[in-house]
């Protein structure tokens, strides 16, 4: 079966069933699966802890992912730790980011093409933020239409400082709950938020966030945002 006939499939049952929680994504995963998320995987980004390059890792390609499902599925895949690096800001700020290893890479696509069907279903129209087919002019197209439809005279500009940095892990393995019960990408994504940050020959295991950088990171933050702030705007404000 196709991975697009396999996301698809997923999606109709996310759509149809609002409220269930899936008990056995990781059936999807197959070679073919691996090899599709290897496709869509970046191959001229930066090299994590490891140093390994794409061309590298592809010169053994077919084995390699053999042996990375192989990992993957008897839950002795280890998330390596990320590398820390910045990348420059507006008034010399900085924004800390954390490179996976290629490998790494692979794996968080994976995952991210098989919750990505789910979550479609469940994010809200007016959100565009890391979103497949979205983008910021597409945003303000939006808001644009809304208030010229609404007369709106108001726009509220909010930055949430240090998202990605500062969500909490606990809160997020609830949110994920609700639709994820599968046992191996739980516990893969639990591997991703408690894989040290190496920085400067140090090894630093930080109790929340989820690193800029990562492929899952803006999924992960896109999810929690979803229940702790849509949601909320979503619902209508009681009359007092």
């Amino acid at each position: 079966m196709f991975v697009s006939t396999k996301q698809k499939r997923i999606a109709t049952l996310a759509r149809n069933n609002p409220a269930m929680a899936f008990t056995s994504l990781n059936h999807y995963m197959d070679y073919n699966w691996l090899y599709q998320a290897y496709q869509q995987t970046r191959k001229d980004g930066a090299t994590g802890v490891d140093g390994q390059t794409a061309e590298v890792y592809a010169r053994q390609l077919e084995s390699n992912l053999h042996t990375l499902l192989d990992r993957i599925k008897s839950g002795r895949y280890r998330a390596p730790a990320v590398r820390r690096t910045y990348i420059k800001k507006d008034k010399g700020r900085k924004r800390p980011l954390g490179i996976p290893t290629f490998e790494d890479k692979i794996v968080q696509r994976a995952v991210v093409m098989l919750l990505e069907p789910i979550y479609e279903q469940d994010f809200y129209h007016c959100s565009f933020g890391f979103r497949k087919q979205r983008s910021a002019h597409n945003a303000l197209q939006n808001l644009r239409n809304r208030i010229m439809r609404e007369r709106g005279r108001w726009v509220l500009d909010v930055d949430i400082k240090q998202y990605f940095d500062t969500i909490d892990h606990e809160q997020l393995r609830q949110f994920l709950a609700r639709r994820v019960a599968d046992g191996v990408l739980r516990k893969l994504i639990d591997k991703w938020l408690k894989a040290g940050i190496l920085e400067s020959g140090e090894l630093i295991y930080p109790t929340q966030g989820t690193p800029q950088g990562g492929v899952i990171s803006p999924l992960l933050a896109n999810i929690y945002l979803h229940y702790v702030l849509d949601d909320w705007f979503a619902q209508p404000f009681s009359q007092e």
